[in-house]
């Protein structure tokens, strides 16, 4: 009966879930009989505790799985997998509405700033690595300011602003933003389950790569 070994860069309870969860759905796509196991293990992302950008909880995740990988290598774990999970904001500009269109009133002449929420995973087997995202959910403007001005960190910042203790191991900011209906844990899943797709669905992404090499040619 094959066995997988999972290591994820985390040992919170909604990241190592979210994972748990997202096998669930995949692990039909593996030899029948497949058996899960996952190995929890904190390690540093080298980003900044509230990352602020695409790229930084891009980096953020990858670096996760990349220090996992290098413990495997140095103490001869059996790992197959290496799984990243990064949450953070990305910040987007709105264009601002040309001349003629703008309101007199308009708050936001030039543009306004939108802080999104989300969550990255990034998945290796060592070799290679995929990414995967959850959707986005807009921040408040003064939660925004909070996080990115006071460089208040956001599971802090979250907590004072639901006036609740402990939500980054619970729903997480995504449950109280979105009332509840969507988790911190539920965002990471649907991150782990795209981040993990190049593996699972491995024979639609050859299909594709060998199409797209008849399509060049």
């Amino acid at each position: 009966m094959p066995k997988i070994n999972i290591a994820v860069g985390s040992k919170r309870g909604p990241k190592i879930n979210a994972v748990k969860q997202a096998l669930e759905v995949f692990s039909p796509y593996f030899p029948p009989g497949t058996e899960f196991e996952l190995v929890g293990l904190e390690v540093d992302s080298g980003v900044s505790h509230t990352p602020s950008s695409q790229e930084e909880l891009m980096r953020g995740a990858r670096q996760r799985a990349e220090t996992l990988a290098k413990i495997a290598q140095k103490n001869g774990l059996q790992w197959h997998y290496f799984v990243g999970l990064e949450g953070g904001l990305n910040i987007i500009h709105e264009t601002a509405p040309p001349l003629a269109e703008r309101r007199h009133s308009d708050p936001h002449p030039n543009g306004r700033r939108r802080v999104l929420l989300e969550s990255w995973a990034y998945v290796s087997d060592g070799t290679r690595g995929h990414y995967g995202r959850s959707g986005g959910i807009e921040l408040p403007e003064a939660l925004a300011r909070e996080v990115l001005e006071n460089d208040t960190e956001l599971a802090v910042a979250i907590d004072r602003f639901a006036g609740m203790v402990g939500i980054r191991d619970a729903q997480g900011a995504w449950g109280v933003l979105s009332g509840h209906l969507i988790s911190r844990q539920e965002a990471f899943r649907v991150a782990v389950i795209a981040a993990f797709a190049p593996f699972y669905n491995a024979k639609m992404y050859r299909a594709v790569a060998v199409g797209a090499s008849g399509w060049a040619s």
